[in-house]
């Protein structure tokens, strides 16, 4: 097999969609198959090997046209052309597919559906990539039975993201300055990380600590790119004691998952973010929401789970964390670091493509 990759998410760009389809493409590689990775850009970056930048520029369709005309001869090499998330992959690799007489294989993120769906410009881009592929991957069960309805006859599989944990822990180091610093708190430390957008539910959270009554329990990490409104609520609220921290590189989030006792993904809609999965792995329990992949993920044997969007389950969760011993968290911790070993590692994510891949060839 040899995959034309036609992605807008790709190292060095940062960000939990970056990192995924680095991820998926080594194990790829690493199983045998052969992946040619064309990065959509709207910025100038360095060669890197195996890796075909295409500058959008200003001109994003000229630059696609421009594209085919340069592998057009050398199409018919390739076995697949995948699209993997944004908007102009999703544009370009069903022309592209048909154009070389090949099976197309979308891999559908968070993003390009749950919002996708719903916007003017993208829902006809993101409905054709689905209708035109030759098989749909999708990162969260529940999403299957909606792609299904959108796009009858198109086979759909739910191949879970994964987590490499070899080289994914805490140094002892970053533990005992984590431990010193919560010392100076006497409160439970709830994190939230990543880019924090309104879909993350983060106003949601904070509201059902103050209705709850557990301002006093908690203190408050948002470690990332925050939605409007959340430093004027934090304003207004002094009672929420809270660390703001700006986005930062993902070994660089090891040293605030240690400062953390829980980690929160309250969202109202979701794949399955990284961050789910990275607090898991390091033994961090989880408060979150059901939301896509995390209704995967997460039950309560290694967290805290409410239905999305209902305030009042969301303050229950609260509730049962604050109240929850170091023992009982410890335990949560341990059963949620199992799981991600056991259910969501990277081998069984490479198996999983390979199986669709095969299946369409």
């Amino acid at each position: 097999m040899r995959l034309l990759w036609i992605t807008e998410n790709y190292p060095p760009s940062s960000g939990g969609m970056a990192n995924s389809c680095d991820r998926i493409v080594r194990g790829l590689r690493a199983a045998g198959v052969a992946v040619d990775v064309v990065h959509l850009s709207r910025r100038s970056l360095p060669a890197r090997h195996g890796v075909r930048t295409v500058p959008l520029g200003r001109d994003p369709e000229h630059a696609l046209r421009m594209f085919w005309t340069e592998i057009c001869p050398s199409a018919a090499s390739y076995s697949h052309i995948v699209a993997f998330g944004g908007t102009y992959p999703l544009l370009a690799a069903p022309v592209y597919a048909a154009w070389a007489a090949l099976p197309l294989i979308t891999l559908l993120r968070g993003n390009d559906f749950d919002t996708g769906m719903f916007s003017l410009r993208r829902q006809p881009v993101v409905l054709e990539a689905l209708r035109a592929s030759a098989h749909v991957c999708v990162v969260a069960s529940s999403t299957a039975a909606q792609v299904g309805a959108l796009a009858p006859g198109v086979p759909v599989t739910w191949v879970t993201n994964s987590i490499d944990t070899e080289d994914w822990q805490i140094l002892p180091s970053e533990q005992a300055r984590a431990a010193a610093w919560r010392s100076t708190l006497g409160r439970r430390t709830l994190g939230l990380i990543g880019q924090l957008k309104n879909k993350k539910g983060v106003r949601l959270l904070l509201d059902a600590i103050v209705a709850g009554g557990h301002a006093e329990r908690f203190h408050v990490v948002l470690a990332g790119e925050l939605e409007p409104g959340i430093e004027e609520w934090l304003s207004a609220h002094p009672s929420v004691a809270h660390t703001v921290l700006p986005f930062q590189d993902r070994f660089q989030l090891l040293s605030v998952y240690a400062g953390c006792d829980v980690i929160a993904l309250p969202s109202y809609y979701d794949g399955l973010p990284n961050v789910a999965l990275e607090a898991a792995a390091l033994g961090i329990p989880l408060l979150t929401s059901d939301a896509g992949g995390l209704a995967d993920l997460v039950d309560e044997q290694i967290g805290f789970r409410f239905p999305a969007g209902d305030p009042h389950a969301c303050r229950a969760a609260v509730h049962r964390v604050a109240l929850a011993t170091d023992d009982e968290l410890a335990a949560l911790g341990a059963a949620g670091a199992r799981r991600v070993r056991e259910r969501f590692d990277v081998a069984s994510e490479t198996d999983g493509y390979l199986k669709v891949l095969a299946s369409t060839q």
